[in-house]
């Protein structure tokens, strides 16, 4: 499995992910956008995600929730800007501070390319306000990656296709 994850340049601010999934492109946008699927893979390494809530659909928002391995919480938010199925999908993000209040938006960009029954995903996040939460964002969605392909490859999805 190819992988590749950089900042474009050293000095910017933006996350660039690039995978290779050994799936069919429709599989990996369907098990991306379904909560019954992300509960399953979401977040990185040890990470379990109690809550999944998603209006998947162009101005509807998405609330997430995923736990540490210490059983701290993390809560993404944002709202979904552009869906194309099975080809883009393109969202705000933010972490949800203790007040309830989120954080600095970024925009997230995911695209699905086929190739030859295979898909690879490109994952795009900027801006990020300093390099350091850029590199802090590189291993958690370095991590969910890893999941959605051991998630791919065992087919415990195949049930909730």
């Amino acid at each position: 499995m190819a992988q590749a994850a950089n900042a474009r340049e050293e000095q910017t601010h933006e996350l660039l992910i690039t995978r290779v999934f050994d799936a069919p492109r429709s599989l990996v946008f369907r098990v991306w956008t379904s909560p019954e699927h992300l509960y399953r893979w979401w977040g990185p390494k040890d990470f379990t995600t109690p809550s999944v809530k998603m209006d998947f659909r162009p101005g509807g928002a998405y609330r997430s929730t995923i736990r540490s391995p210490a059983g701290v919480d993390h809560t993404m938010v944002g709202t979904y800007r552009e869906i194309v199925e099975p080809e883009r999908i393109v969202f705000t993000f933010a972490w949800e501070g203790e007040d309830g209040e989120p954080g600095m938006d970024t925009l997230v960009s995911v695209t699905f390319a086929d190739e030859g029954g295979k898909t690879r995903l490109t994952f795009h996040q900027a801006p990020f306000q300093t390099i350091e939460d850029r590199d802090s964002h590189v291993e958690g969605w370095s991590g969910v990656m890893d999941r959605l392909a051991a998630y791919l490859a065992v087919g415990d999805h195949a049930g909730l296709l």
